[in-house]
């Protein structure tokens, strides 16, 4: 009935990867860029550790372990998409740690990359970051720039 005893949750997500975060907007991919998978930041990375941005459980991996799905415990579902285009490359260049209905904790391994073999064979690497349930966010803050791997906050969330 009344919103006024509803509480409000606060989630910090952390970059999981080394590298540049960028606002999804700078994506060369439509689908990221037009926010139809949602808003968040992208990250162009410099090195090949993907590490989990929040406390949560893994929902989803995808067979091509290109992209993986994390709901957070504040309830925010997280799409890491690693680089674009990449699920053409059908598995080769990652290494997956985790498996679905695995819990988390910031800063975890989540997936290797074969940062060689992937430069040479990946349209891109920049890896967007997406909340896939926005209507469940009120207010998100970016923090762009060079950001480091389960350190570096690259989003503010209000829901």
């Amino acid at each position: 009935m009344l919103n006024i005893f509803r509480r409000k949750s606060e989630a910090n997500i952390v970059a999981p990867l080394d590298g540049e975060a960028i606002d999804i907007s700078q994506v060369e991919d439509e689908v990221f860029s037009q926010k139809m998978l949602g808003d968040g930041i992208a990250i162009k990375p410099t090195s090949g550790v993907v590490v989990a941005p929040c406390n949560g459980k893994v929902i989803q991996v995808f067979p091509t372990n290109h992209a993986i799905g994390i709901k957070s415990n504040e309830g925010l579902e997280i799409l890491i998409h690693l680089g674009l285009d990449t699920v053409e490359l059908k598995g080769e260049g990652f290494k997956r740690l985790v498996n679905q209905g695995d819990k988390v904790k910031a800063g975890d391994k989540l997936v290797e990359l074969d940062m060689d073999f992937l430069s040479k064979h990946a349209k891109s690497l920049v890896t967007p970051i997406v909340i896939t349930n926005g209507a469940e966010v009120k207010s998100m803050e970016k923090f762009l720039g060079t950001v480091v791997r389960g350190e570096t906050m690259v989003m503010k969330i209000n829901k």
